[in-house]
This record gives C-alpha cells, structure tokens and sequence, in this order.
C-alpha cells in the first residue's frame, strides 16, 4: 500500500506553471501538506502574487490531489507569507532552468 503523502506529492509534481519548464512541486511552492482524518490542507504559494496562471494551477493542485485522497476534502490555501524565493527550489530546477549556484 502506498503512502497517502506520497501519492499527493506525485499528483502535485504533475503541475506546472505554463511559463517555466518545472513543476510546482520542485519550484518550491509548496510550504505544507497536512492529511487529517476527513481532509487534506495544503499551503503554497507563487513566484509572483501577479501570476496570470493562479487560479487554474490552484484548480488543478486540487483537482489532481482530490483523485487520490479517497474521498477527504482538499482545502488548497494561498499564502504569501514567507515570501517565495529561489532557494525554495529543488536542485533538479534549479539546474532545469539553469540557475545553479554559480549563476543565482
């Protein structure tokens, strides 16, 4: 039996932002995942609070997690607070968008 983290993060890594070549997963977007009895709660927020793609990246956060928590409800909340910045991001993105230590 797989782990319910696990599969959320898989269905979270299938999500991209249309400008940038990485999922939302490795961007660093998302701050926490918390599973309780009934629900999902998942934080996370944006590299810009002018993301033209908001709204429907937050859609499909909740529509592709919805497809695997058997039921729970999926509460996608934004936050702004802390700020977003590179050092959030996987080495993976970093590296996909060239952003290595050298060149951040």
């Amino acid at each position: 039996m797989s782990d319910l983290r696990e599969d959320i993060i898989n269905e979270i890594k299938k999500v991209y932002d249309p400008e940038i070549p990485v999922n939302i997963w490795d961007l660093g977007l998302i701050y926490d995942i918390a599973i309780n009895d009934d629900s999902v709660v998942i934080e996370m927020t944006f590299t810009s609070p002018t993301c033209p793609m908001m709204e429907d990246i937050l859609s499909q956060v909740k529509s592709n997690v919805e497809s695997v928590v058997n039921g729970k409800t999926v509460d996608v909340k934004l936050v702004w607070d802390p700020a977003w910045d590179l050092s959030r991001m996987s080495d993976a993105a970093r590296l996909e968008l060239d952003l290595t230590e050298q060149g951040w």
